[in-house]
């Protein structure tokens, strides 16, 4: 395979190592930065990238690792991901162009847009990444035009710049159609997969990208029995192109135990690009929809219900605040697993995230996941985390230690960068979801709430003042109002500014439906901020909204509606004035 750079009005040749113009050789490996203006061409897909980025040709070098923690475009399919390094967290801006075939499909995270006939685009709409096709971090473009499968990858901030590579993407002369192959099958399928890891005490390891099927044949002489995977996140830092269900299923057929891992957004106080909020209520709200990306990811993978999901959260500087924002992520990612019947895991270094979930063990403030997995690399192979955790504490078959990282074994002929780990750990069921985790938010109204009154309107007024830091008593929320409901209540009116009375009347209800993070949004946007827009609205106006997390025509009405009527700009766009109005109780 061969494939062309330009710059500026120069076409370049890459082949055979070396990129060649105007009859001045210059050493080009499979890998080579490139300058300012340059248009990458691969089988007739092109596109320009900014300078910088590294160009590299996986058919050349098919053992480069596809990792994504430097801008970069990768041309071909990935090889067998043996010469990841460990210990990468992070993306940046890149791009993965491979042949449209069954096994780029197999691998893929989603079903792919398409691009217009006869364009390496697809419609202007789709490339805006705020829309239901950018989903953990990425962004998958089938183009037939050119027989190539394209998957852009950001860590949120970068994502405009790589929606602006993908609106350079031209057909050249080179382009052959071919149309989309059917996904490739495997030898087993995923059907026969039971939860993971399940019950499993010995060594195990995780790298940063899957292993081909033939590394991990040959692994099978290794003294591990245990695999980390990254399955989910919008920061993995490593592309998983051997990852998929078949590959799930016949990894479990072999004997190996899966260890799931979801590293999304990081700490508020690190230095990630990509972090959760410090205001814990919002962090929070993140968990939730971090939980929501992992078992859409899980489930996508084979991965039944009674799998542990492990949340990744890398070391941080533990202030109370940022301790308080990690705790409060952490509840909402194990109350959503628990509600959709996963196991909750939680990966942190011992002297953080451990030291936490040991110091708040028994709370009755936060939701603690169900597994331990921490980091402390003394060199021995077992699940004593000395003074990061108490022996008693996760003891019943609920932990890992990553006891040695970043060293590469060699098993089988085969190489692999990889952490070392021991588990214990136990199947299991998930506890009962609490009664605010499963409660009815969602209605057509709103009613008004004084003393006394019952019922499912009761009960999600209860779990809001919870979520927003207002007991109304020990123990399951009661579904009346009583005397613990009506102090929360004015607690809560106080702290927004409406009137004490502990009333819980529609100026309440809006201030508490829409508590939260406050991003713009408009006509075409989707997901948690739009429903609890919705919601307020229902209660703010009668809108009686279908809650439905989509921004449409009626949302639309409602907002212009609820503007008109609170003197603001009317213009169908909920910023920070309409946020601002609605979380005080206007």
């Amino acid at each position: 395979m061969s494939y062309s750079l330009r710059i500026g009005a120069a076409a370049l040749a890459v082949a055979g190592g070396v990129l060649a113009a105007t009859g001045q050789a210059i050493a080009a490996a499979p890998s080579a930065a490139a300058p300012a203006g340059t248009t990458v061409d691969y089988r007739g897909f092109s596109v320009e990238v900014p300078a910088g980025w590294r160009v590299v040709d996986l058919e050349r070098a098919p053992n480069t690792c596809v990792r994504f923690d430097h801008p970069t475009i990768y041309l071909g399919h990935p090889g067998d991901q043996t010469n990841c390094a460990g210990g990468a967290v992070g993306r940046a801006a890149s791009l993965v162009v491979r042949p449209l075939d069954g096994r780029a499909l197999a691998a893929a995270e989603g079903d792919p847009v398409s691009a217009e006939p006869g364009s390496a685009r697809p419609a202007d709409a789709a490339l805006d990444p705020a829309g239901p096709a950018w989903r953990d971090g990425s962004f998958e473009l089938a183009v037939e035009g050119a027989g190539v499968l394209v998957t852009a990858v950001h860590s949120g901030s970068d994502a405009a710049e790589v929606a602006g590579v993908l609106r350079t993407a031209e057909l050249t002369s080179a382009a052959r159609p071919a149309p989309r192959a059917q996904r490739a099958e495997g030898e087993s399928t995923a059907a026969a997969v039971g939860p993971q890891p399940g019950t499993y005490r010995g060594k195990g390891f995780d790298a940063c990208a899957a292993p081909s099927n033939s590394a991990m044949d040959a692994w099978l002489s290794s003294p591990y029995r245990a695999i980390g995977v990254y399955t989910s996140g919008s920061v993995r830092a490593c592309g998983q192109g051997n990852l998929t269900a078949d590959w799930v299923g016949r990894q479990v057929g072999k004997g190996w135990r899966l260890t799931p891992i979801h590293v999304g957004p990081q700490a508020p106080c690190t230095n990630f690009r990509t972090k959760f909020s410090s205001n814990p209520s919002t962090a929070k709200q993140q968990g939730v929809a971090e939980a929501d990306t992992a078992v859409a990811a899980a489930r996508r993978l084979g991965l039944p219900a009674g799998t542990a999901i492990y949340l990744d959260i890398e070391a941080y500087s533990r202030t109370s605040s940022c301790s308080a924002a990690v705790l409060s992520h952490t509840s909402g990612w194990t109350e959503r697993l628990h509600q959709h019947g996963y196991l909750s895991g939680f990966y942190s270094s011992g002297a953080s995230g451990v030291t936490d979930m040991n110091n708040h063990y028994g709370s009755r403030t936060y939701t603690l996941p169900d597994h331990i997995w921490g980091a402390w690399w003394n060199g021995n192979a077992d699940t004593d985390f000395g003074s990061y955790l108490a022996a008693h504490k996760w003891a019943d078959g609920q932990r890992i230690k990553q006891y040695a990282g970043e060293v590469t074994e060699t098993h089988g002929g085969v190489r692999i960068n990889i952490d070392r780990n021991f588990l214990d750990v136990k199947a299991g069921n998930p506890p009962k979801p609490s009664a605010c985790t499963t409660a009815r938010l969602d209605f057509a109204t709103y009613p008004t709430l004084n003393q006394g009154a019952t019922g499912a309107a009761v009960t999600a007024a209860q779990c809001l003042l919870r979520a927003a830091g207002h007991s109304t008593g020990e123990g399951d929320p009661s579904g009346t109002v009583d005397a613990g409901t009506i102090a929360a209540a004015k607690a809560f009116q106080t702290k927004v500014g409406l009137p004490a009375n502990g009333t819980i009347d529609s100026h309440t209800w809006t201030a508490l439906l829409s508590r939260g993070t406050t991003p713009q949004i408009q006509n075409g946007a989707q997901g948690e901020a739009v429903t609890r827009l919705q919601r307020a609205l229902n209660a703010a106006t009668m809108a009686k909204l279908d809650i439905d997390g989509i921004f449409g025509p009626a949302t639309e009405s409602a907002v212009k509606s609820y503007q008109s009527s609170r003197g603001l700009g009317v213009d169908g766009i909920v910023g920070p004035n309409t946020w601002k109005a609605l979380q005080s109780g206007k």
